[in-house]
């Protein structure tokens, strides 16, 4: 009899802080082995670089998003770490931003070959408190991501004043009064709340959505979401980084749902990494560039209107001359 390997699915909106998550996942004294499926909307990956080295097996999929284009690469990398499951105890799977949760969830009990080796053990959603109500009032798939959540990790709640923290928990509880809310600042919570909760009920998915278990299940995407990606091999300088990436965002925030990006600043010989929400934006080096990886930059923005933006004469601009 083969033994099922639990999976968690990491979910969330853009932003919410599900890397955060994920690198404590990777780094923390807990004693267990996980391997790790990214998926990424744009079409050059950042988040793989964001993660920790670990020894953790890490794999990322690219341009398209897990609950549709990309399903079919789920299944096929789900396959072969059950070739080899004995090197992990459970598997991670972390969702794009924009991801609806239930056909992800789907792909656990109707492939035969993935249900009969794996067993999905809870769905945890990363709420950005900050940001939340307005998610919900622009995009369904930050309420399906609530709906379908075993967990609710509340993140940022040091940026939400009381009153209003109680008001988005009622809200949350009256979309999905069983999940269970945690309150956090930057993902600090116990591991042992989130993972191995053995929590997913499909008997409740199917009072919320009665034909999650047929095989056409599909999701569409708001069409006005897009993403732009940016490469240069060229260093950039900082100062008219800092000044064309600053004014962006305090001019055109409210479009950007998303920013990040690993990058290459002259006269720097550590990778800078920037994050962003909206208008909200923090940066930091996080050591030497990798000997296997090139010194480029690569920044993906997520949002509405982009095409508005001139991203990439913006950003060529800020290349050293």
């Amino acid at each position: 009899m083969n033994v099922q390997v639990p999976v968690t699915v990491l979910t969330g909106f853009l932003g919410a802080g599900k890397t955060t998550l994920l690198n404590r996942i990777l780094t923390e004294e807990h004693g267990r082995r996980y391997a790790v499926i990214i998926n990424e909307f744009g079409e050059i990956g950042i988040d793989n670089d964001l993660v920790i080295d670990a020894d953790e097996e890490v794999f990322e999929m690219n341009n398209g998003c897990i609950c549709c284009t990309v399903r079919g690469d789920l299944i096929r990398i789900l396959g072969g770490l059950m070739k080899r499951a004995e090197r992990f105890d459970a598997i991670v799977v972390e969702t794009t931003g924009i991801a609806d949760p239930a056909p992800v969830a789907q792909t656990f009990f109707v492939d035969r070959d993935v249900s009969t080796r794996t067993r999905l053990d809870a769905i945890v959603t990363v709420a950005d408190a900050l940001n939340l109500p307005a998610q919900l009032a622009e995009c369904h798939e930050a309420a399906e991501q609530i709906a379908f959540a075993d967990v609710v990790l509340l993140n940022k709640i040091d940026l939400v004043a009381e009153d209003a923290l109680v008001a988005i928990e009622a809200r949350i509880r009256a979309m999905n009064p069983w999940a269970r809310i945690v309150r956090t600042e930057r993902c600090q919570t116990a591991l042992e709340t989130l993972l191995g909760q053995q929590a997913f009920d499909l008997k409740r998915i199917l009072e919320i959505e009665p034909d999650f278990l047929e095989s056409d299940h599909a999701h569409e995407h708001d069409d006005n979401v897009t993403s732009v990606s940016l490469h240069s091999e060229v260093a950039l300088d900082q100062d008219r980084f800092q000044d064309w990436f600053s004014a962006l965002l305090r001019d055109r925030g409210q479009d950007i749902l998303r920013s990040k990006g690993v990058l290459s600043l002259d006269g720097e010989d550590e990778r800078y990494v920037i994050q962003g929400v909206h208008m909200l934006m923090e940066g930091d080096f996080i050591g030497a560039w990798p000997e296997t990886a090139p010194r480029e930059s690569r920044l993906v923005f997520i949002g509405r209107n982009l095409h508005e933006m001139d991203l990439q004469a913006g950003f060529e601009a800020c290349r050293v001359r």
